[in-house]
């Protein structure tokens, strides 16, 4: 004799397959769809005070702390299903030296641990790190300056100025020249910067997996932010 199934069960039994299936994986989609990642702010330069030190020397990019610390990162737009949102990773990891001569930047090279790059979602930040800045390869970005920038003009009193800082940016493994515009502050004896530098990630060969849910915009942005203190005159 056959046996059979009764319709109403294996209604209910998909029912709860689904429903479980989405309190499992639901969470997980949501935090992807809805966090925007960690983002390399502007500077806060409303405690800003007049230099007390001139700008000649070798200066160290340091931690620093609060709203002005050392931090370097990228912001990009993804595309999931019904939304559009900008997502952003950063590191403290920064290291570099900057020499100033006559009152002209002289040098500057900026290295950045690519490896120790976070957002706010840790399955995120593995699959930048494994499968789109591939940083096993390229643990490192860097700047380094191509020429020597005339700094005479930067305010001593705490006030903001722009400089155009001409160099070679390397990222996954690609050099091209860029001209990021930093903002820049003298405020006792420190000096900050930050800069919003606009990248093409095909340009430095950064794709997209095509298992990755969302789509990756291919324009974007590098956000530079660096605390300074003078180590030598």
């Amino acid at each position: 004799m056959r046996s059979t199934i009764n319709k109403p069960f294996v209604i209910l039994m998909v029912i709860a397959i689904v429903v479980i299936a989405l309190v499992s994986v639901g969470p997980t989609v949501y935090t992807l769809a809805t966090s925007t990642g960690v983002k390399a702010e502007a500077l806060d330069i409303d405690d800003a005070r007049p230099a007390s030190t001139d700008l000649d020397g070798t200066w160290k990019i340091v931690p620093g702390s609060g709203r002005n610390s050392t931090q370097v990162g990228f912001t990009f737009h993804e595309v999931l299903p019904g939304t559009r949102k900008a997502t952003s990773g950063s590191t403290y990891a920064v290291d570099g030296t900057v020499v100033v001569a006559n009152e002209r930047l002289q040098s500057a090279d900026l290295v950045v641990d690519a490896t120790s790059l976070r957002t706010d979602v840790k399955k995120r930040d593995i699959n930048v790190a494994m499968k789109i800045l591939h940083t096993d390869t390229y643990p490192t970005a860097e700047f380094h300056t191509t020429e020597p920038v005339d700094l005479s003009a930067l305010p001593e009193d705490g006030t903001p100025a722009e400089v155009t800082i001409p160099g070679e940016l390397t990222l996954h493994g690609v050099t091209h020249t860029v001209e990021p515009v930093f903002t820049v502050v003298r405020t006792g004896k420190r000096v900050l910067m930050y800069s919003t530098l606009p990248v093409n990630r095909l340009d430095y060969n950064v794709k997209t997996p095509e298992f990755v849910a969302a789509t990756i915009a291919e324009e974007g942005e590098l956000n530079i932010r660096l605390d300074m203190e003078k180590v030598a005159q």
